[in-house]
């Protein structure tokens, strides 16, 4: 994509899910209250936006109704920008992003935001009512393989280890608490206003930092009982965190953005998206970002940063060490297992956090990547102005 470039991208802080800030608020409140502050904050003119994608995982509930549609209306957009809702799992948030940039590169809009939002705090994973289909689980149960047992499938497979799981692990806290604490999250963080309740009492705050990045050691993880296997070697901490937030990104058309001598912050040049055996669905970020790199002409060493989703560290480090990437360029904010994984979000999250990476390490191009459910994998390459 030659023509799709990125006015803005900012998020919410990400809570942590059932206990931490944004409990308490429905998943269309924030993100509508991140929304109204990224257009009053931009240059941009909202009666523009030709159309608004949001990503969610679990589109049911407050999360249900075409959200995106709620989500616009709560921050005021027009009645006259369309808006719909996406659900590619925990590629959600990507994928809307990369749907208003390709409507831009065909000329159908000059103007439109992507973005992604998860309460995994009022929906659960699996949504309230999960019905599997008899034929697929007769004929393709692996189908139906719990994400924590396709991270286990990949440890055993690839003889991945209870030590380094625990150590990728410790290092996804330690980058992100060293993000935290050099201020490295505020230029892609907007702070809102929300509200949660403590013994009934309905208590108001500013939320503007990560609620899931903690101090811990090798050998506190290491003491942590297996979640998914007996005598396995996923646990709570070496798995992505349950969380809630919203992201979103401003995308523009060549033409537009000079027009209306709008800032560029860099630009969506390409995106893959590509299928793999569900019960091993973590290695999906391997075959796209390789299919990511054959379309745009590129090798892994021109890629300056990476950011790859941590749903479990075992798949994260398989994926890492295939695709031969300096380890010191994969998330060097931390990652889902320090932050969180707020599904939907994520996509969209991992492109406001690479953004701000790319400009502080003043480097090229950066590649977003995930694996999804389901047996999937999506990458896309973003380049910095």
């Amino acid at each position: 994509m030659k023509n799709v470039f990125i006015i803005e991208s900012k998020r919410t802080a990400i809570g942590k899910a059932y206990k931490g800030s944004l409990k308490d608020t429905r998943p269309d409140t924030f993100a509508a209250i991140l929304l109204e502050k990224i257009l009053k904050n931009s240059k941009v003119n909202a009666q523009d936006l030709g159309d608004i994608a949001i990503g969610c995982a679990m589109p049911e509930g407050e999360q249900g109704m075409n959200i995106a549609r709620g989500i616009s209306n709560l921050a005021s957009v027009p009645n006259s920008v369309p808006s719909f809702t996406i659900n590619r799992f925990c590629a959600s948030g990507l994928q809307a992003i990369n749907n208003i940039a390709q409507s831009i590169e065909v000329g159908n809009i000059d103007l439109g935001i992507g973005g992604g939002v998860e309460s995994m705090s009022m929906v659960p994973m699996g949504g309230y009512r999960f019905s599997s289909n008899s034929t697929i689980t007769n004929n393709s149960i692996d189908f139906y393989t719990s994400m924590g047992m396709t991270a286990e499938n990949i440890a055993d497979k690839f003889s991945i280890s209870r030590e380094q799981q625990d150590i990728f692990a410790c290092e996804s806290h330690k980058r992100a608490l060293s993000a935290i604490e050099n201020h490295t999250f505020d230029n892609e963080i907007i702070p809102i206003e929300v509200y949660k309740y403590n013994k009934h009492e309905k208590q108001h705050l500013i939320f503007d930092q990560d609620e899931g990045p903690r101090h811990t050691t090798i050998e506190a993880l290491s003491k942590l009982r297996t979640s998914f296997k007996q005598n396995g070697s996923v646990t709570a901490g070496n798995a992505s965190q349950m969380s809630d937030g919203a992201a979103f990104s401003i995308l523009a058309s060549k033409n537009y953005a000079e027009k209306n001598n709008l800032d560029v912050i860099g630009a969506l040049r390409d995106f893959s998206v590509v299928g793999v055996d569900p019960d091993i669905m973590g290695i999906g970020p391997i075959p796209a970002i390789r299919s990511l790199l054959e379309k745009t002409h590129l090798q892994i060493k021109d890629i300056g940063l990476f950011e790859i989703n941590e749903a479990f560290a075992a798949q994260a480090i398989h994926c890492i060490k295939t695709l031969k990437i300096d380890k010191n360029i994969v998330n060097v904010n931390g990652g889902a297992i320090a932050q969180g994984h707020p599904l939907g979000c994520t996509g969209a999250r991992q492109v406001s956090t690479i953004l701000n990476a790319m400009r502080i390490k003043k480097v090229k191009y950066g590649i977003v990547s995930m694996c999804i459910g389901g047996g999937m994998g999506a990458a896309a390459l973003i380049e910095r102005f």
